[in-house]
């Protein structure tokens, strides 16, 4: 039991800083747009990214720099082009959150750009891959069990996000909630893309 929390408890700790993922699962749980969907991707994403890396993984992604240089360099142009986009709806959309609404983006469209905050982002091989992968070697042979605590975490907190935004929608029925929303989520991207590159 003191192994699975170790894994629970240090997955929390990592995955619970604001970044490009959370900030995206925040928003669609204020619009409840698909909420369910993208919680179950963000953490079966990162469930697969443990695995790996509970598996020794890790030490390949150590071997072969190109899968970082690729995360590093695609997430950045991505986390740019959406910085922008918040930008520009913060500037000139005058939202204001009622239910069901700003609902633009498919399922499928969603489900991709879900999928890109999660996997173009080289944090993630870092945190769950290579970090916890190597961590985890420390409770063998109960490896599994730290693994599963891990898991555990993302989806008690991807789930939590996603579905708890929905406490904060009488703040964002005001646009101008919205507007510091879109604005503050610009500035997390940029910030995110501008340190890959660094």
């Amino acid at each position: 039991m003191s192994t699975y929390l170790a894994g629970f408890t240090l997955g929390l700790s990592l995955i619970l800083p604001i970044g490009a993922q959370n900030a995206f699962v925040l928003k669609q749980g204020l619009k409840n747009h698909f909420v369910f969907i993208v919680c179950a991707v963000c953490a079966i994403s990162d469930a697969i990214l443990i695995s790996l890396g509970v598996a020794g993984f890790g030490a390949i992604v150590k071997q072969v720099p190109e899968i970082e240089t690729f995360a590093r360099y695609g997430g950045a142009l991505f986390l740019g082009c959406y910085a922008l986009l918040s930008f520009r709806s913060a500037l000139t959309t005058d939202h204001a959150l009622k239910a069901k609404a700003d609902t633009n983006a498919g399922l499928w469209q969603t489900v991709l750009m879900c999928l890109a905050f999660t996997w173009l982002n080289p944090h993630v091989y870092l945190d769950t891959v290579v970090l916890l992968g190597s961590i985890s070697t420390q409770y063998a042979p109960a490896q599994l069990v730290f693994g599963a605590g891990a898991i555990t975490s993302s989806f008690v907190f991807f789930f939590s996000l996603g579905f708890g935004a929905r406490f904060l929608a009488p703040i964002f029925e005001k646009p101008l909630s919205w507007k510091v929303l879109e604005i503050a989520i610009g500035i997390i991207m940029s910030v995110i893309a501008i340190s890959l590159i660094w």
